[in-house]
């Protein structure tokens, strides 16, 4: 099932600016925020799974545990009012400061590429210029929660998470598959191309396990 998501459901939450943001002094999101959450995980529209956001900071040199001790679960979300809800109330990609990153991963898996529901998988990785960075990665969310990459990758495949990193110059996003074998069968990128047929971007796919930190950090 794919589920179209208007921009419609999500005029009532739209509060955030693009002010940068030190995500590290901050809550993500506030109590009043949460609150208003609560009241969309049981009533409006379904999505076919629920979707955790996550951040993080880049640090060098953690182990993959301290990584995961380092990772903040911002909240999961199981219908298009609770998505918007948060995303709409979460700063801006193009507001948030060097380093950090989101992840929206299906279900509430970790964004971690040793974890073992993960590490079969890679990314297609979309290098972005800056200007782009917010346009790419709202498409990308919307695609993925609303199953549009179904018909793009092989049987026994999925696509599993979206994730956004801030850089010094060009900025990252990815999207994530469960098996890496399969990525070569896909049409995945073909689909991004058609959801941004204007935007300039250099791609790649890479399986988690050819990562040099993978299994240390």
């Amino acid at each position: 099932m794919r589920i179209i998501i208007s921009n419609m459901a999500a005029v009532e939450y739209e509060t955030k600016d693009n002010t940068s943001t030190d995500l590290s002094e901050t809550s993500v999101l506030s109590d009043e925020t949460v609150k208003t959450i609560e009241k969309h995980k049981t009533s409006g529209i379904p999505l076919q799974s629920s979707w955790t956001f996550w951040l993080d900071k880049a640090i060098s040199g953690t182990t993959v545990e301290e990584y995961k001790e380092n990772l903040t679960k911002i909240y999961t979300v199981n219908t298009v009012q609770s998505f918007w809800a948060v995303f709409n109330n979460i700063p801006n990609a193009s507001a948030v400061q060097v380093r950090y990153s989101y992840h929206l991963m299906r279900d509430e898996r970790y964004p971690l590429w040793e974890e073992p529901v993960n590490q079969n998988g890679g990314t297609w990785r979309l290098k972005c210029h800056k200007s782009d960075t917010e346009k790419i990665w709202k498409e990308i969310v919307l695609a993925a929660i609303g199953e549009q990459f179904t018909d793009c990758v092989a049987e026994g495949d999925e696509v599993c998470g979206v994730t956004v990193s801030i850089r010094e110059r060009e900025d990252l996003v990815q999207i994530w598959n469960a098996n890496a074998k399969l990525a070569s069968k896909a049409t995945v990128l073909n689909k991004v191309h058609s959801l941004l047929p204007n935007v300039n971007f250099s791609e790649f796919y890479k399986p988690h396990q050819s990562h040099h930190a993978y299994g240390r950090r």
